[in-house]
């Protein structure tokens, strides 16, 4: 296993097009918080300000930036408006170089691990269903042997979406239908993963958050039972949450970080909306990879988070 290929032209035109309402928004929120300026002065900071936190990069992620942006002007004294972009893009790139963002350039599973286990968490609604379908599908492509396991039992709708995903990408899946126990259903997919030679588990759970306890003890339940067949399973936890919810993403990343061990985000629906801004401040505030990123429709619009190539389709 490991990483397939590298970021191709294709990807990166995809890329461009999925950010491109961020960036539309983003720039023409500084057009005008530089409007009659020809230096950056305090005025010009507080109104940058302004621009990143209404394009929910977060508040504290945003002071960094300024602050950062602020003692270049120091040091430099004249700093004209014209330079704005690329102090902002450098400062960017430089505060995601420093957190746990991932620099890949397609999907990669780690040597060793077989079956390689993914528990995939999320409120209803964020995309995580599509995800696991996108995911299933590109691992599939990679001639890797994947196997889905339908574990949200509490929503009716939930084990027939994934199963039509599954149907979509390829793969098999295990299912015991609407409120079977979710933790007898990962227990018996990754029993038969391993019975079948399977590279690549996935684990579909219930996205519900109103009752914090009940969710911690449910995915406890869910890992416990994996790890009597492959006790280092999970793997990967990853959150999926939704972009276009701006700041609501921020709550959801809080609530399940307290409830689990996240150890990877996917941040889905970049390409509807102009609140790209959020992949920042998530990766920022966290500390989590983002390693997914949702950038349209199709089967390979699920890409990997490359830090380089986002800060430069950003920013073009």
């Amino acid at each position: 296993m490991g990483i397939f290929s590298f970021f191709s032209k294709e990807k990166k035109e995809t890329l461009d097009e999925g950010v491109a309402k961020t960036k539309e928004s983003l720039f023409a929120k500084i057009a005008k918080a530089v409007i009659g300026k020809s230096t950056i002065d305090d005025d010009v900071l507080d109104n940058l300000e302004e621009v990143l936190i209404t394009s929910d990069v977060g508040v504290d992620t945003t002071l960094k930036i300024i602050k950062r942006i602020q003692a270049r002007v120091a040091l430099d004294k004249y700093v004209g408006t014209d330079q704005l972009y690329r102090l902002l893009k450098e400062e960017i790139a430089t505060l995601l170089a420093e957190n746990n963002s991932l620099d890949l350039s397609d999907i990669e599973i780690p040597e060793g691990k077989k079956p390689y286990v993914i528990m995939v968490v999320g409120v209803n609604g964020v995309g995580k269903t599509t995800t696991i379908g996108k995911l299933s599908y590109q691992l599939k492509q990679k001639g890797l042997k994947v196997m889905l396991g339908a574990a949200d039992t509490f929503r009716a709708a939930a084990v027939d979406q994934l199963t039509i995903w599954a149907n979509r990408a390829g793969v098999d899946i295990v299912s015991q239908g609407m409120n079977a126990d979710p933790a007898a259903v990962a227990f018996d997919t990754v029993s038969s993963a391993v019975a079948n030679n399977v590279d690549v588990v996935i684990i579909d759970t219930a996205g519900r958050l109103h009752n914090k306890v009940n969710l911690m003890n449910e995915l406890s339940k869910i890992k416990k039972v994996m790890q009597k067949v492959v006790p280092d399973a999970p793997h990967e936890i990853l959150l999926v949450l939704d972009a276009s919810t701006g700041q609501n993403a921020i709550e959801q990343c809080k609530a399940f970080t307290a409830a689990t061990a996240v150890n990877a985000l996917a941040l889905t629906k970049l390409d509807g909306t102009a609140k790209g801004g959020v992949v920042i401040g998530i990766s920022d505030q966290f500390k989590i990879p983002v390693k997914y990123i949702g950038v349209g429709e199709k089967m390979t619009d699920l890409q990997v988070f490359n830090k380089v190539e986002f800060v430069d389709s950003l920013f073009k």
